[in-house]
């Protein structure tokens, strides 16, 4: 089905399906959108265009237990067209802004996290989606090769590059910091 109603078809109610996709997948589009470098300021809009493509296209969505490669996919579409047609952009990491807002945290619970993010932020676009969605949110790599759109073993190698650039990198301030 290609989500085009003939004119003596039912309209089909979307909202029961779309609450439960909405109610178990919001956060991960949330964590998702953050972590393509959405801006807290933007991400409620962002989330809401989001799903008003998973409204459109959830007839042709059939695939159980995929739906977080699909919605990631989305995600990523969504948020590259908000900044190609000049949305507020900008390089600053909402995490950041969140730990230092955070003054709860341990002082090396902050600094873990604001290294971290400071981390994946040097990796390039497609290592970082990678690396996030196989080690933060444990997709299967074949999973993530279809929310990419790529072979799987392209997929393997961003991984892969993605980890050596990051242990390198903690490496080097390892060595930094050693008297």
């Amino acid at each position: 089905m290609n989500g085009t109603r003939g004119p003596d078809e039912p309209t089909v109610d979307r909202s029961p399906r779309l609450r439960e996709v909405f109610e178990q997948h919001g956060a991960f589009v949330c964590r998702s959108l953050r972590y393509l470098g959405a801006h807290e300021a933007d991400l409620d809009d962002l989330v809401q265009e989001v799903f008003l493509v998973v409204c459109k296209r959830l007839d042709d969505y059939e695939e159980k237990g995929r739906a977080r490669a699909w919605l990631y996919s989305i995600c990523t579409r969504v948020f590259t067209t908000q900044r190609r047609k000049g949305k507020r952009w900008r390089e600053a990491s909402p995490l950041s802004e969140r730990i230092a807002a955070a003054p709860e945290a341990e002082p090396l619970d902050r600094a873990a996290l604001a290294l971290g993010w400071r981390l994946l932020h040097q990796l390039p676009q497609e290592q970082r989606e990678v690396f996030v969605l196989y080690e933060v949110e444990e997709l299967p790599m074949s999973e993530i090769a279809r929310a990419m759109d790529c072979p799987l073993q392209t997929a393997y190698s961003r991984l892969h590059s993605a980890r050596e650039r990051i242990l390198a990198e903690v490496e080097r301030l390892s060595a930094e910091s050693e008297p």
